[in-house]
C-alpha cells in the first residue's frame, strides 16, 4: 500500500510540474501532505517529517541565495566584461572562432549558474556577429546551450544542489569529482565548435539565398542601450581586486575546508561595501538578485518537505523493495546506466525539478540495493541528463533566450537535440572510463 500511495504521491507530482499549471512549491509541498495523511500518519508525525527534510537541505539553501548574490555582484562589477569583449574582437571574421569564442564566453558568463543571466549576457552580444557572418543563430543557442550546461555542474546551479539535498550531502564535496569532467567536457565542446564552425563555413558558401536586411554596418561590439544603463554599476578602478575576490572564493570552494554557504556569505559581505560604499546601493544590489535566490531557495526548501514526508513514511524505501520484485533482474543493478544514458530525452518529458527530486531518489534506492553507492547513482543521472538541460521545453532560460534571438523552440530542438545526447553520450562513457561513475 504504501509503495502505490507513493507512486501516485511522485505521479500527481510530476504530472502537476509537466502542466505548469502550479509553481515547484505547491505541488511539492501539498501532494506529500495528501500522501501521508492517506497512509495513516497524523498531522504531529507529518511535522516531524518535515522537520527532518529541512535540516537536510538548510546548507543547500544558504549556500544558493549568497551565491546568486555573490556572482549577481561580480556580474554587475563587471569583471567578465574585458574578457568577453577580447573574445569578440579576436574572433571577429572568422566563422570558426567565433564558434570557438561562443563556447567560452557562454562558460565564463555561466560562472554564476544562472541560465537566464548567462543568455542575457552572451545573446545580445553575439547574435549582431552572428547576423553579420551570415551564421545559423540556432548554432549560437546550440553552443551556448551546451556550455552553460557543463558549467551547470558548479556546486551552486540547480542541479547539484537538488541532488545534494536528495543525498544529504556538502554540495562542494558532491561537485569536486566534477570539475574534470567539466573541463574534459569544454575542451570536447570547443572541438565540437571547431566541426560545427566549419561545417557552417560550408553552408554559408553553399547559401545562395542572403538576408535583404543588410546587417553588414553593425558593430557588434558596440554598446547596447542596456550596457550603457548598467555602466554605472562598474567598478573599472576596482577590476583587479574584484578578480582576486572572485578566485579566491572559487579556490576556498575547491579546498572544500570551509562550508560553502559560509564561503558565498563572505564574498557578498566583502563584495558589497568594497564595491559600493553607499548603503542605499548595496540594498539595491541585494534586491536586484533576490529574485533569482530566493525562488531557487523556496523550492530547496520545498524540496525538502517532500523528501522528508517521503522518507519518514518509508514510501521510498516501500517503491524500492517492491521495484526489485517487479523489474527484470539484469536491468535493476544498472538502472541508473540505462535513466542516465537517456538522461537527454527525459530533459523532454521531466522538469529538472522532476528528474531529480521524483526520478533520482527512486533510482538511488533501488541500485544502492545492489552494491552501486548513491555518488555513482547520483553521477550518472547528473552527467547523463545535464547537457540537456537546455534544450527543454520546461527550461524558463531557454524561452528567455528563445524570446532574445528571435528562434523557435521545435526548430532548436531539431536542430539541437541529437548533437547534445550524442555529447551526452560521450561524456557519460567517459565518466565510466573515469570511474566516476560505477557501473
Amino acid at each position: 500500500m504504501l509503495s502505490i500511495i507513493g507512486l501516485l504521491t511522485i505521479i500527481v507530482i510530476v504530472s502537476l510540474l509537466l502542466s505548469n499549471k502550479v509553481t515547484p512549491i505547491v505541488a511539492l509541498v501539498l501532494v506529500p501532505i495528501v500522501g501521508a495523511f492517506v497512509a495513516g500518519f497524523n498531522f504531529i508525525e507529518i511535522g516531524e517529517f518535515f522537520n527532518s527534510g529541512m535540516q537536510s537541505v538548510f546548507s543547500v539553501v544558504v549556500m544558493f541565495i549568497f551565491a546568486i548574490l555573490f556572482f549577481g555582484i561580480m556580474q554587475d562589477v563587471g569583471i567578465f566584461d574585458p574578457l568577453i569583449n577580447n573574445i569578440i574582437k579576436i574572433s571577429r571574421g572568422n566563422v570558426i572562432s567565433v564558434a570557438v569564442g561562443t563556447v567560452i564566453i557562454a562558460a565564463i558568463a555561466h560562472l554564476d549558474g544562472s541560465g537566464a543571466s548567462t543568455f542575457l549576457i552572451t545573446i545580445p552580444a553575439l547574435l549582431p556577429l552572428y547576423k553579420r557572418l551570415k551564421m545559423n543563430p540556432y548554432l549560437l543557442l546550440l553552443l551556448v546551450g551546451t556550455s552553460a550546461s557543463i558549467m551547470n555542474m558548479v556546486p551552486w546551479a540547480g542541479p547539484l544542489g537538488r541532488t545534494a539535498s536528495v543525498l544529504d550531502m556538502d554540495v562542494a564535496e558532491l561537485w569536486r569529482p566534477l570539475i574534470q569532467i567539466q573541463i574534459i567536457g569544454l575542451v570536447l565542446l570547443v572541438v565540437l565548435a571547431v566541426l560545427l564552425g566549419m561545417r557552417e563555413k560550408r553552408l554559408i558558401a553553399k547559401r545562395l539565398v542572403y538576408d535583404e536586411e543588410d546587417p553588414g554596418t553593425e558593430d557588434p561590439t558596440a554598446p547596447s542601450a542596456e550596457d550603457e544603463k548598467k555602466e554605472a554599476l562598474r567598478r573599472p578602478k576596482l577590476f583587479w581586486v574584484n578578480v582576486l575576490l572572485a578566485l579566491t572564493v572559487i579556490a576556498v570552494l575547491v579546498w572544500g575546508e570551509v562550508p560553502t554557504g559560509f564561503v558565498f556569505m563572505i564574498g557578498v559581505s566583502i563584495a558589497l561595501p568594497l564595491n559600493y560604499p553607499n548603503v542605499k546601493d548595496q540594498m539595491d544590489r541585494i534586491r536586484a538578485h533576490a529574485p533569482n535566490a530566493l525562488m531557487m531557495a523556496s523550492i530547496i526548501l520545498a524540496a525538502g518537505s517532500f523528501l522528508g514526508i517521503l522518507n519518514g513514511t518509508n514510501m521510498l524505501d516501500s517503491i524500492a523493495t517492491d521495484l526489485v520484485t517487479i523489474l527484470p533482474a539484469f536491468i535493476i543493478p544498472y538502472l541508473h546506466i540505462i535513466i542516465g544514458m537517456f538522461g537527454v530525452p527525459f530533459d523532454l518529458l521531466l522538469s529538472t525539478d522532476a528528474y531529480y527530486y521524483a526520478l533520482l531518489p527512486i533510482v538511488d534506492q533501488v541500485v544502492t540495493s545492489f552494491g552501486v553507492s548513491s555518488l555513482s547513482a547520483a553521477y550518472a543521472m547528473i552527467i547523463g541528463n545535464i547537457i540537456g538541460t537546455f534544450v527543454s521545453p520546461f527550461s524558463p532560460a531557454l524561452w528567455l533566450a528563445l524570446g532574445l534571438a528571435g528562434l523557435e523552440m521545435g526548430r532548436h530542438i531539431r536542430y539541437s537535440f541529437m548533437i547534445m545526447w550524442g555529447f551526452s553520450i560521450i561524456l557519460f562513457v567517459i565518466a565510466i572510463l573515469l570511474g566516476v561513475i560505477g557501473v
